[in-house]
């Protein structure tokens, strides 16, 4: 939500969404920044959100250190272009208790995604500012962003990081948005950041488990606790041989 946009925050405020990232920065124009920031200041006293994320500027511009100050207390600080560890060691120091997030957007991003993801409490896919520093093209199947989505979710995996896939544009292309989110479940990512209500509902259907595959995950785990299985590392499940990791993985799913 731009945290100008007085009426989109108090509309977020009724939003069946897991959190709200209030955005100081591409959302907001140069002449607005500091009305944005009493606004999400604002916010964030009223917590009028259920999980309130605050995408600050970078603290290298004018307004990145007035930004994170004006965050303290938010359940977690969204920064951007993070480049590697460095970039988080000044931040760290002035968000006070608030986790960390950060934007993976640049090409230097994506190659010291495993460092980043040590530091931080997610891991957020910039798509457009990382596919405009590649000199790239956006493609509906996202092919030339692939190598980004499977480092970025790889690290989060390494680090016990959350992984959130990138916005999908266009707000009218509801079998698009679809695809996007069937594909970044597909690579493992937690979640999806939307950039209109609209977008909710179908976010969740991709990203929550279906009926019937919890159904599988129950049936699967029950076979693994009888008797004659429980010893076994391997064993034969609805036609096919199924190991160990994918009980793991059947329990994962319904802990989710």
């Amino acid at each position: 939500m731009p945290g100008i946009n007085a009426r989109a925050m108090e509309k977020a405020r009724t939003l069946d969404c897991d959190a709200v990232i209030l955005d100081l920065e591409d959302a907001v124009g140069p002449g607005e920044k500091a009305a944005a920031r009493q606004a999400v200041r604002s916010a964030l006293d009223a917590k009028a959100y259920r999980l309130a994320v605050v995408r600050i500027n970078p603290l290298t511009s004018d307004h990145g250190v007035v930004d994170i100050r004006a965050a303290a207390g938010a359940d977690a600080i969204l920064l951007p272009k993070v480049g590697g560890p460095a970039d988080l060691a000044a931040a760290r120091l002035l968000a006070g208790n608030s986790p960390l997030w950060a934007m993976i957007e640049t090409p230097r991003g994506v190659l010291q995604v495993d460092a980043i993801a040590e530091g931080v409490q997610a891991l957020v896919l910039g798509a457009n500012d990382l596919l405009k520093e590649m000199g790239g093209r956006p493609r509906a199947d996202r092919a030339n962003l692939h190598h980004a989505m499977a480092a970025l979710v790889t690290a989060a995996r390494a680090h016990g990081a959350l992984a959130l896939d990138a916005v999908h544009n266009d707000i009218a292309d509801a079998q698009g948005f679809t695809a996007d989110c069937a594909l970044g479940r597909d690579f493992g990512f937690d979640g999806k950041t939307l950039i209109h209500p609209v977008q909710i509902d179908a976010a969740r259907a991709a990203f929550a488990p279906s009926a019937a595959e919890i159904a599988e995950a129950k049936a699967l785990l029950a076979e693994f606790e009888k008797p004659e299985n429980r010893d076994k590392g391997v064993i034969a499940f609805r036609d096919r041989m199924v190991e160990r990791l994918h009980a793991e993985m059947a329990r994962r799913l319904l802990d989710a």
